[in-house]
């Protein structure tokens, strides 16, 4: 065999050798990647059964941020930041943490979600014994899809307020069994519960909790679980939700079936992007907000002063100009939006449909603050995450809800853009969303803290 025959299958040995190598380097990345997600998921769908309303959710992310070295500030002292990851909560129930680099530009990466969802509120004066039964009065908390409540179990999660001697002391609870449900009346005693489904919020939606007739119960459960005397407990704010489990539905069990998707999903994947992200050019900020289901126009909502006062504290603290740094950020604001029905396509837009695992939704609503240059910087970094996304507005006769970042633009004006997922039965007790889509949007928000803008005159430049 000459010298050339030999050159030769060392070569194809090397080629064969080097390939083989490629192909376990990929094989090995894509395992990576899917047990990345996998893990992603778990941690998500914990957070759904944590995550029982505003002050769980907060709660839930409070201890996962002092366990990662966040410090915790109080608004009424004075601030004295430096580089490092900060945490403050409002109300129990509003939560704004925020990463400083070591060598920030003066910006703000900003999303903001929310954390309350659609539930039925405890009246104060709330038991009603009648024909056999024991009944909370409670009122519906945002829009809820009525019939969506019916025959589901459900528990108490809130915020109660004791006296201890002369000091008023909070705290959160979640009873997290089931105790309460709200029957449906039967198909043979109402001829048209399958032609008229108006529900009367005052009558038919009222859970029934026991069969013997009891004075004080909410305040007697509550002492029972917290162990704090009935004579020491004053006041709470508690919300009935339910109980049932996340599932994994379809074929290939791509397909999320939850309570409190709306807005948990994207509550998760800014609050998991901003701990992962390492980018020491930024000053990243999550905020979620309580209230968003009802207007947002409490002390701690997106339309109270709480964003713009922490921003105001940590420009005086880094002695940066607010101004001026607001000038040069972005604001993202993450909520759900309604995917093209199966049954009911015609209530979508005829040529802005969205669906199911197709991307990132960005919402260009007349009402939105989504504009060119905002959506054309998502887009970007989308493409840059490898991340598929979809353009949504709604039919022109249907309603949409105000958005997180247009209510936050009333007293912050910066660039900004609305996106979030599809999802369907919104406001529903359960709801449906696509499971590729949770950690897409994950994985669009990490890349969107690892990146860094900056704003001159009438352009705008995206680097790492």
């Amino acid at each position: 065999m000459n010298n050339y025959s030999y050159i030769h299958i060392i070569f194809f040995l090397f080629q064969n050798d080097k390939k083989k190598n490629e192909l376990k380097k990929n094989f090995h990345n894509k395992n990576v990647i899917i047990m990345q997600k996998e893990k992603y998921i778990k941690e998500f769908l914990e957070f759904i059964k944590n995550g029982s309303c505003t002050y769980t959710a907060t709660e839930f992310m409070k201890k996962e941020l002092i366990q990662l070295g966040f410090q915790e500030l109080l608004e009424e002292n004075v601030w004295h930041l430096t580089s490092g990851d900060y945490f403050v909560i409002r109300n129990d129930a509003s939560i704004i943490a925020f990463s400083i680099g070591k060598n920030y530009h003066n910006s703000f990466n900003i999303i903001t979600t929310h954390s309350d969802t659609p539930s039925l509120f405890i009246k104060p004066k709330n038991e009603l014994f009648e024909n056999g039964y024991l009944k909370i009065n409670v009122a519906p908390y945002g829009g809820l899809l009525n019939y969506g409540w019916l025959d589901r179990p459900l528990s108490i999660a809130g915020k109660i307020v004791w006296r201890k001697e002369n000091t008023f002391l909070t705290k959160i609870i979640d009873l997290k069994e089931p105790y309460f449900v709200i029957p449906s009346l039967a198909i043979h005693q109402n001829d048209q519960a399958n032609s008229n489904l108006d529900l009367n919020t005052q009558i038919d939606l009222i859970p029934i909790l026991s069969l013997k007739e009891e004075k004080n119960v909410i305040r007697n459960m509550i002492s029972d679980h917290t162990k704090i005397p009935k004579e020491e407990l004053f006041d709470y704010d508690l919300h009935l939700y339910n109980v049932e489990e996340p599932f994994l539905i379809g074929k290939e069990k791509d397909i999320l079936l939850s309570p409190r998707i709306d807005n948990l999903t994207s509550s998760f994947a800014a609050f998991k992007s901003l701990i992962k992200s390492k980018n020491e050019k930024n000053i990243n900020v999550f905020c979620s907000f309580n209230s968003e289901e009802i207007g947002s126009l409490t002390k701690e909502g997106a339309d109270s002063n709480f964003l713009l006062d922490t921003l105001k504290k940590i420009g005086a603290s880094l002695k940066i100009d607010i101004s001026t740094t607001l000038h040069q950020s972005f604001i993202i604001s993450s909520d759900n939006t309604h995917a093209n029905h199966p049954n009911h396509p015609d209530k979508s837009d005829d040529s802005n449909k969205i669906y199911l695992n197709k991307g990132i939704v960005i919402s260009k609503e007349i009402s939105s603050t989504t504009d060119s240059l905002s959506s054309s910087i998502f887009k970007s970094i989308c493409n840059q995450a490898k991340i598929p996304f979809q353009d949504y507005t709604s039919r022109n006769d249907l309603a949409s809800g105000s958005t997180l970042a247009g209510i936050s633009l009333r007293h912050i004006s910066t660039l900004s853009i609305d996106v979030g997922l599809a999802e369907l039965a919104m406001h529903s007790s359960y709801e449906c969303i696509g499971l590729r889509d949770i950690y897409s949007l994950y994985q669009v928000f990490l890349k969107f803290y690892q990146t860094s803008l900056k704003r001159k005159e009438n352009s705008t430049i995206i680097f790492k």
